[in-house]
């Protein structure tokens, strides 16, 4: 990608009684100068042959960029097969929904380790990858905010080393979560970006995918999503890592004040 793009996940906060659809929600953020939204597929598939035709046309006319959010019922290591199957069913079919209204990535968590030890469950994880059909999407696997989910920095990258149908998506704060507050300085987020480069090439940081918000968070990792403002996570430095190592992408804010604070990383960066 040509630029770094800031946007939501989810529908938009508005004012007063503002209620959005997707449509809406793309040409209101496109007035506040966000030009990317997540839309949530976490629990079902919510862009259907009724709606998808409105939220391609706004998303043409304000050249907008379309993610989604994978349900959050994927283990492509469960300790069943048949969970595992239907893991991949859902990836698919989030994807499917994309693609209809042209969306480029498909955001989700690969599963947990359960009983299995990390390598069993790369080499598990990795086979059920193996199996997502090419249909025009890019399956962004997310890095987790705990322990016991697998999906650390590492194991993802390796991933998608080996999965050509795999990119990354670098959610900072459950980096930052996982080990119970570890970034804290400028170098700290730069050398996330220096091994994405050293193990992916620069053009993985040309066309990156981040989820950034303040986050709460115990010894076992992520707890719940705050604003930055009531946050430990240095969002100023890990722009400043951004913008010297040139990255390009997408930035989704998380945060509960959505737009508010997606705008706050917005100028912040530019600013810097």
């Amino acid at each position: 990608m040509d630029n770094l793009l800031f946007g939501i996940s989810g529908l938009p906060i508005g004012e007063a009684a503002q209620k959005f659809n997707y449509s809406s929600a793309i040409k209101y953020l496109k007035t506040l100068d966000l030009h990317a939204m997540e839309l949530p597929f976490v629990r079902s598939v919510n862009v259907t042959d009724k709606n998808k035709d409105t939220i391609l046309k706004a998303k043409i006319e304000n050249n907008f960029y379309l993610s989604a959010h994978g349900s959050y019922y994927i283990n492509l290591n469960a300790d069943d097969i048949e969970k595992q199957l239907q893991s991949i069913e859902r990836i698919i079919k989030g994807a499917e929904g994309l693609l209809k209204v042209q969306g480029r990535s498909l955001i989700f968590h690969p599963g947990f380790y359960l009983k299995d030890s990390p390598s069993e469950t790369y080499d598990t994880i990795k086979e059920n990858l193996l199996r997502l059909p090419k249909i025009g999407v890019d399956y962004r696997l997310e890095t987790t905010g705990k322990g016991s989910q697998f999906g650390d920095l590492k194991e993802l990258t390796s991933l998608c080393k080996e999965i050509s149908t795999c990119k990354l998506c670098i959610d900072f704060s459950h980096i930052h979560a996982r080990y119970n507050g570890k970034l804290k300085t400028y170098n700290d987020f730069s050398e996330i970006l220096q091994y994405i480069k050293g193990e992916l090439g620069k053009e993985a940081l040309e066309d990156l995918h981040m989820h950034i918000s303040g986050i709460n968070y115990s010894e076992k990792g992520e707890r719940n999503h705050l604003p930055f403002l009531e946050s430990d996570f240095n969002y100023v430095e890990c722009l400043r890592a951004l913008k010297n190592f040139n990255v390009r992408g997408c930035i989704i804010c998380e945060s509960p004040l959505l737009e508010k604070d997606a705008l706050l990383l917005k100028e912040t960066y530019h600013k810097l």
